[in-house]
């Protein structure tokens, strides 16, 4: 039964934008007001993290909006305290709407003596009282696992197909899909069929973490606009090489999309003296202004989409009926309506 009260945000420092988006597309969906719940998130003079919610929660259904994005650490604890702080207030439901999941490539021990930090973070998440997680392109699927409440994970692959298709209208026959390793062929694959799209791989040998010793190309990308396609992009290192060792292979032009910009360090600087010709990438994580005004990296939103699962689990329709074009084209019919 889809329940009685309605659905309330409350967002931490994070993404404030996007919070805002997504209470925006919300009162377009619900066809009244929907505002972000008037709290104060804040740090005391050493840094502690202090949390104040000045509406009732009581038996509410309330989804905290918080990348774990850089700092990492800070946007964390504040997420733990905000779902501690709803707790504490009988919030009846705590969902965590973690658009960008920190902590996410540590989801295995790689050597011995190293920690599964994604396992620490989902006991954290559960244990500060947060009843379901809502998050999108999870670095690995088997995250989900970790949890033993409900997780949705969202994908940026059909928001990428729309925009491929109204971007490159014309030359789809050109296109190249390209993974960037060998563990995001799964991710790739799925744009590549979505789009009607030929496969190739770069394949790279690391000696330690990043720090690449060797990298291939498998298959042909002679005469192809090739478009890189992963989930996180951070000092855009092999990015860069990725698609230079495209463009030496012959491809005509090259772009990427990747679903999380963190884009630390030099990357931006990085990517505007690349060959690409442009990279894209989701407002999962807030950008600051270089990025925004980089000559070739370009935003796409994702708050029509948030918007849309957070009703669904809201209200207990389908949010895996979001995976499908013919539903999530409506809700981005102002960007993509000549797809």
């Amino acid at each position: 039964m889809p329940a009685m009260t309605e659905p309330k945000l409350i967002a931490g420092n994070a993404n404030r934008p996007l919070a805002t988006g997504i209470a925006r597309r919300m009162s377009m969906h619900r066809g009244m007001n929907v505002d972000l719940v008037n709290a104060r998130v804040e740090r005391f003079n050493d840094q502690e993290i202090f949390v104040e919610v000045y509406e009732n929660v009581r038996g509410e259904d309330m989804y905290i909006i918080q990348s774990t994005s850089n700092p990492a650490n800070d946007n964390l604890m504040e997420l733990l305290i905000m779902a501690d702080a709803l707790r504490r207030s009988s919030a009846n439901r705590i969902t965590a709407v973690i658009p960008y999941f920190g902590y996410a490539r540590q989801d295995r021990r790689a050597k011995a003596r190293t920690p599964i930090s994604a396992k620490l973070v989902a006991n954290l998440l559960t244990e500060a009282g947060v009843d379901r997680v809502l998050t999108l392109d999870l670095h690995a699927t088997q995250i989900q696992g970790f949890f033993d409440i409900p997780v949705d994970n969202l994908y940026a692959a059909p928001i990428f197909s729309l925009d491929i298709m109204h971007h490159f209208k014309g030359r789809m026959d050109d296109l190249m899909i390209v993974s960037p390793d060998v563990g995001g062929v799964a991710r790739a694959r799925e744009i590549a069929a979505r789009i009607d799209a030929p496969l190739a791989i770069v394949d790279k040998r690391r000696e330690k973490a990043g720090e690449i010793a060797e990298m291939t190309v498998i298959g042909d990308v002679s005469g192809k606009t090739c478009i890189i396609v992963d989930d996180i992009c951070d000092t855009a290192g092999t990015l860069v090489k990725a698609a230079q060792l495209l463009a030496d292979h012959g491809a005509t032009e090259v772009h990427a999309y990747i679903t999380h910009g963190v884009l630390s360090g030099p990357a931006v600087g990085r990517i505007e003296n690349s060959v690409m010709k442009s990279l894209v990438v989701t407002d999962s994580i807030a950008q600051p202004e270089a990025v925004k005004n980089a000559r070739n990296i370009r935003i796409v939103p994702t708050a029509p989409l948030f918007a849309q699962a957070i009703m669904s689990t809201w209200n207990g329709t389908s949010v895996s009926s979001l995976f499908e074009l013919e539903t999530l084209q409506p809700i981005y019919e102002g960007m993509y309506a000549a797809v």
